[in-house]
């Protein structure tokens, strides 16, 4: 289990240069997921594709299924939230097999934390989210083959520092595109503005093992915007 103890302790640059590719995943244990798009283009290429993922990454934790997920995607569309059945949406944080910590959605590839809860629950929630959302983009444009490089790669989170530090890292992922530097607080793909603002999504996003070291949202934003630490990611490991 992690130590919460680490807070505003200065973080040390972690280098990720021999990043493994697939880790022993552990019930109880938390860990960095991230993939790509297979040939590095573009995961979305309008606005449903990016709601459509992202309503794979919140709704899929548990196994339970939906149908006609489109129409979801349309209410989104017109009300800029998911028009979800409480009773599913309870049915879902008492099934589920991971816990999603954090995540961000970039154009040609995603990050997230998320915590085991059961036997194989990351594999099978990655397998779901992946698929699914591979056979929407190949029936769309009437394409087969593989959209994503493999599975998924993980990273053991080993500490609670680094668990603070791949926060920071996740939640500034937007700076790298030149529109969006200094702008992550408004990025509509990313768990950030949940932290520091309302949460959108309740209790399918469990940010307490982060924000519960915090005094209030207000400080974890100043953890985020003054934090001189970054992940040395070399992509050829990473994504």
């Amino acid at each position: 289990m992690l130590d919460i103890n680490v807070r505003h302790r200065k973080l040390n640059i972690i280098s990720c240069n021999h990043m493994p590719r697939r880790e022993t995943i552990s019930i109880g244990e938390y860990y960095h997921i991230y993939n790509r798009e297979n040939y590095k283009q573009n995961l979305f290429l309008e606005e449903r594709d990016w709601i459509r993922f992202l309503f794979l990454v919140l709704y899929l934790q548990s196994p339970i299924n939906f149908e006609n997920i489109g129409r979801h995607i349309s209410y989104f569309v017109q009300h800029r939230r998911f028009n979800i059945p409480r009773d599913t949406k309870e049915n879902i944080l008492k099934n589920r097999n991971v816990e999603l910590i954090n995540f961000c959605l970039m154009p040609n590839h995603f990050h997230a934390t998320i915590k085991e809860i059961t036997e194989g629950g990351i594999s099978k929630y990655l397998q779901r989210v992946q698929i699914a959302y591979t056979k929407y983009l190949n029936i769309k444009h009437k394409k087969s083959g593989h959209i994503f490089q493999g599975s998924f790669r993980s990273v053991h989170i080993k500490d609670n520092e680094q668990l603070l530090h791949l926060s920071s890292y996740i939640h500034r992922n937007p700076r790298e595109m030149s529109e969006w530097r200094n702008k992550e607080d408004q990025y509509f793909w990313s768990s950030y503005q949940d932290y520091i603002k309302e949460n959108r999504w309740g209790e399918l996003l469990k940010r307490e093992i982060i924000l519960d070291q915090f005094s209030n949202k207000k400080e974890y934003q100043d953890f985020i915007e003054t934090s001189g630490t970054k992940l040395l990611l070399d992509e050829n490991h990473l994504i």
